[in-house]
């Protein structure tokens, strides 16, 4: 049982830094815009984070390097496919191999340092009952605040007037734009608010889920959390639930492992991708049902006065 409940742990643990990426995605989705580049944002909030890290020893800070990382990089992004217009989906690649490429440079003097011992968090007496307390209770207290996270944002984006405007641009922009929101400035925010929570998730994956920097540490997880957002249908709730779920595929290669299983690790690592492409490729198989989720006008363009 002890395994089990580390397992759920661990689980938690790696669906965190999913579940804030693709929940930045949905925000980015839900006001009409897709951004590609989510892998390359992670990846320079995760040096950003790091080396903040290294030299200050404030986990706080470091998490605040990240987001605004995230935040400029996705900002850049939101100029050129918001106010010039550029193709969203080229942008987004560029922006993720960007990221890939600039990581690695800059993260270069970073690769043979370590951060001073982490700290150990748990909610008292709660963390002692048994099975239940290691499996829940002892996590950092940012898997708690990205289930905070997304039950606000689900609030904000169905119960506040803020939050319908916020779909309204991504359903229909020409119809917000007639109504006199500024549905450029709006995008853009939404975009800058997605990519902080981009780069919050790249922080988190190297200062607290390993806390070490490795060139490409983020190993395809960008990606993973943008088809969080299709699996999810665009929804808050359904996209912490999907992370969780693919946390603990990614972490049961590792609990069949240490069971002594005689699996291909080569198989094992590969278990989170398959998992995403057989997800995508059912839920894509209903394109009505796709269709009926997604915002009316995301991927495309918007012309003021057109």
């Amino acid at each position: 049982m002890e395994s089990i409940a580390l397992l759920i742990a661990a689980a938690m643990s790696a669906g965190t830094f999913l579940a804030l990426a693709a929940l930045g995605l949905l925000i980015n989705e839900r006001a009409g815009v897709v951004n590609l580049g989510a892998e390359g944002m992670m990846l320079v909030a995760a040096v950003a984070g790091y080396a903040t890290a290294f030299h200050t020893g404030s986990d706080t800070l470091a998490f605040a390097a990240g987001m605004a990382a995230g935040a400029l990089l996705a900002g850049l992004f939101g100029l050129l496919v918001i106010w010039l217009n550029t193709n969203q989906y080229a942008a987004g690649l560029a922006l993720s191999l960007f990221g890939a490429g600039f990581s690695a440079f800059v993260g270069l003097g970073y690769t043979q340092e370590k951060l001073s011992p982490r700290l150990s968090h748990q909610i008292p007496v709660l963390a002692d009952i048994p099975f239940i307390g290691p499996a829940f209770f002892k996590h950092h207290p940012l898997v708690y605040g990205t289930i905070a996270l997304t039950f606000g944002l689900a609030w904000f984006l169905y119960r506040s007037r803020s939050g319908l405007i916020l779909r309204a641009v991504g359903e229909s922009p020409e119809s917000a734009h007639a109504l006199g929101y500024p549905v450029r400035r709006l995008r853009l925010a939404a975009v800058m608010a997605g990519g902080a929570l981009c780069g919050l998730a790249g922080a988190y994956v190297s200062v607290i889920y390993t806390p070490l920097w490795v060139e490409g540490m983020i190993a395809g997880k960008g990606w993973i959390a943008l088809a969080l957002t299709t699996f999810a249908t665009w929804r808050p709730a359904r996209v912490l639930l999907g992370a969780y779920l693919f946390g603990f595929v990614t972490m049961l290669q590792f609990y069949l492992q240490g069971q002594g299983m005689q699996i291909a690790s080569q198989f094992l690592s590969m278990l989170p991708y398959l998992a995403t492409i057989t997800v995508l490729v059912l839920i894509s198989s209903n394109a009505n049902f796709i269709r009926a989720n997604m915002p009316a006008s995301l991927g495309k363009p918007f012309f003021p006065g057109s």
